[in-house]
């Protein structure tokens, strides 16, 4: 699967959002969809991860999905069915570079006096990504994809 980047991306720093849902993905791409006249450049599901054993619940659930609407792309996904979902802490902003050091910088600044809840390592989808909650509770996903 390829980093999907936002066209309106300089120096190679990118910032958009990620919002999850409980098993309603789908169906919120295609509203998000109509509602800013676009169509998702990407729809992958849990099946389709060629990482990791998936429970049978989250098979067909989306584990991403990518929507471009004026320069960014709105990201989508499902959280795992055991997950305990929580309306509200759906959203996380993304910060990605094509810049090693800048991503392992802005991680480092994130983490202090934060959460790390993904450590900074390889995905099969970027060469670094990790998930943090900042000191004021904000969640970041940062992600490193050379161009």
């Amino acid at each position: 699967m390829a980093v999907v980047r936002g066209q309106g991306h300089h120096g190679g720093v990118t910032l958009d959002a990620f919002i999850s849902f409980d098993g309603q993905c789908r169906d919120a791409v295609a509203f998000y969809a109509t509602v800013f006249d676009s169509a998702p450049t990407t729809m992958m599901t849990y099946a389709d991860n060629p990482q990791a054993d998936v429970a049978p619940a989250d098979r067909d659930r989306i584990l991403y999905a990518g929507l471009p609407v004026g320069g960014h792309v709105l990201m989508f996904s499902d959280c795992p069915s055991s997950s305990g979902y929580v309306p509200g802490n759906n959203i996380a902003l993304t910060f990605g570079s094509a810049d090693r050091t800048e991503v392992e910088r802005v991680f480092e600044r994130l983490s202090d006096g934060g959460q790390v809840l993904m450590p900074l390592g390889r995905t099969f989808f970027a060469e670094l990504f990790a998930m943090v909650r900042d000191q004021f509770g904000i969640m970041w996903q940062v992600t490193h994809a050379p161009e």
